[in-house]
């Protein structure tokens, strides 16, 4: 079988989190255009997640948060986006990095992207990369900011699954 050198998977994944970021910074500029909004799945553990130490005990692994009406604040980096959110009434600021990010969901325009969780590449001891997956969305509105980690993530319900695996070429 021949090795990939040049790492077509994380590439295709650097490009996806750019699609994430350009959206995320058109909205900080702009604000939410219509009924488009956002469900943003990440890793809580990752280096550079900022969340207060109360999130992390109650989400150690993944957190999904709602970008839809109650938000503020929102500042987009090159690397990271922050964000305001009020979780039981009490507001949080939340700094996230793009590669922390494993499921982008706008379910008004039937769109999400969801990343490898360990894409080979990013941090210690990273698995194989699996390839990157576009998501048709039929996410159930949110109940709540938060979506807790237990339950399926965005998306993930009623979804259409489509794998870049699929198309790649099979060398025998």
């Amino acid at each position: 079988m021949t090795q990939d050198l040049i790492r077509y998977d994380v590439l295709a994944q650097d490009a996806l989190r750019g699609v994430v970021q350009k959206v995320l910074a058109e909205v900080a500029q702009t604000g939410l255009p219509g009924e488009h909004h956002f469900f943003v799945t990440f890793r809580t553990h990752d280096p550079g997640v900022r969340v207060s130490s109360r999130l992390r005990e109650k989400y150690p692994q993944e957190m999904t948060i709602v970008l839809q009406h109650q938000f503020w604040d929102l500042i987009v980096g090159e690397t990271a986006f922050e964000v305001g959110l009020s979780f039981n009434g009490i507001p949080e600021r939340l700094h996230i990095p793009f590669r922390a990010i494993v499921a982008f969901v706008d379910p008004h325009a039937s769109f999400g992207l969801k990343f490898d969780a360990h894409a080979a590449g990013e941090g210690e001891g990273a698995e194989e990369a699996t390839g990157t997956e576009l998501v048709a969305a039929g996410a159930p509105e949110p109940e709540a900011d938060v979506i807790d980690d237990e339950r399926p993530a965005a998306g993930a319900a009623g979804a259409d699954v489509v794998s870049l695996d699929s198309f790649r070429k099979k060398n025998s």
